[in-house]
């Protein structure tokens, strides 16, 4: 499909027109069929790509977090029950972020470590300072053996491993795309994303717009996604100005009752 088409009307009519999707998910929970859980992940490969692209500003290439997202993206899939009457996008958009999250908190460690270990290291750590304060001293391996109820070994290997990790300050400058201030892990500490908060909306509105006829669905795109006035969309379709003014009121009360039904 070339980029004119997808961006003209007739290409919105088909992006709108979900009952393939359904009938691939309904399918798929009965046969399992991998063709047709391929077929759900190339047709849902814009929303991984969104929501990787979100988290790009922290310093990991792009091309890798989208193939972690798509990870997020096909775990959704199998996962996802279509008789629960959740849209897709909003059941699969926390799995996602979930899987991308997950890769970046493994991600921290420059070598893969078993996750006993990783705990471990957490705990030494931490006893590290209990034991100084009790002890009066810096507490040796034998100390925290002890305390710990592991072998010296496996303190030494948990502080040997604990040195292959990569933390980064709150004040660590991130990459930016522009040549404005330059951003810190701090200035993303407890932000909401607002694009992520209206992914649910989104996924509504098409839902309302799968329930609109195709002539609908292209008069609303024109008039509030192209800003087209209805002389300007009368004059495209070759009706009058008051004959678009009917059909778009028409679509608007169908969508506010599809709407309504969430």
């Amino acid at each position: 499909m070339s980029a004119s088409h997808a961006s003209s009307p007739e290409g919105l009519v088909e992006r709108f027109d979900r009952e393939r999707t359904r009938e691939l998910f309904r399918s798929f929970a009965v046969a399992r069929d991998l063709s047709v859980r391929d077929e759900l992940v190339v047709s849902h490969l814009n929303l991984a790509r969104y929501l990787a692209v979100r988290f790009g500003n922290r310093g990991e290439q792009i091309d890798d977090l989208v193939q972690v997202a798509t990870l997020g993206l096909i775990k959704a899939i199998d996962r996802y029950d279509p008789e629960r009457g959740v849209e897709f996008t909003t059941y699969a958009t926390p799995t996602i972020i979930g899987e991308i999250k997950r890769y970046f908190r493994d991600k921290g460690w420059m070598i893969r470590v078993p996750r006993r270990l990783q705990e471990l290291n957490l705990a030494v750590n931490r006893e590290m300072e209990h034991a100084a304060i009790e002890l009066g001293r810096s507490p040796t391996v034998t100390d925290l053996a002890g305390r710990l109820s592991v072998s010296e070994e496996e303190v030494i290997e948990a502080q040997e491993l604990g040195q292959m990790y990569n933390l980064l300050s709150i004040d660590s400058e991130l990459a930016t795309a522009s040549d404005a201030k330059t951003a810190t892990l701090l200035d993303y500490l407890g932000r909401e994303d607002p694009e992520l908060a209206l992914l649910e909306d989104k996924a509504n509105l098409e839902r309302g717009f799968a329930a609109l006829d195709p002539r609908e669905r292209v008069i609303l795109f024109l008039r509030f996604y192209e800003n087209m006035s209805q002389a300007e969309v009368a004059k495209r379709f070759g009706v009058s100005q008051m004959h678009v003014s009917r059909l778009q009121q028409r679509a608007l009360e169908k969508l506010k009752r599809e709407l309504k039904e969430e």
